[in-house]
């Protein structure tokens, strides 16, 4: 029986540029996105597709939106977690940005008021509707 095919997700990812960048995860060109002890952020890397897309978004540091990486193996057990009880996902780089998209630009931008990098901001792996996601790579595209 073959498994069902959903729809392309989308997703915002963040992780502390010191800790790993988006230039780690290019020089290792694939990376697992692990560490993540948040039960609504596991849950969303658990429903994660190979081919999903993510916004790689450096916090604490830069606070912006960087580049985009794709899902490459799904449903894994994090490797940091001995109880096996937290997920991962492998994650392959697919380009840098043209410009990276700050937190700042977001807050100021009303048609992206609604999006969970803002409303849940403490969540380390958010999901992005497609809207949110054609407008953001969009932006990237335009000189600010």
């Amino acid at each position: 029986m073959s498994k069902i095919k959903l729809p392309r997700q989308y997703w915002l990812m963040k992780s502390e540029p010191d800790a790993y960048s988006w230039d780690d995860l290019v020089a290792e060109g694939e990376g697992t996105w692990d560490g993540v002890r948040n039960h609504r952020a596991a849950n969303n890397l658990r429903a994660m597709q190979v081919g999903d897309e993510a916004f790689f978004y450096h916090s604490n540091v830069g606070l912006e939106i960087v580049g985009i990486a794709r899902i490459s193996k799904a449903g894994l057990s994090d490797p940091s977690d001995p109880e096996g009880k937290w997920a991962a996902v492998r994650v392959k780089p697919v380009r840098k940005l043209k410009r990276a998209i700050s937190l700042k630009e977001i807050k100021a931008d009303p048609k992206l008021a609604e999006i969970e990098l803002i409303k849940l901001s403490r969540l380390s792996v958010a999901v992005i509707t497609p809207e949110e996601w054609d407008y953001i790579i969009a932006l990237s595209q335009q000189k600010h």
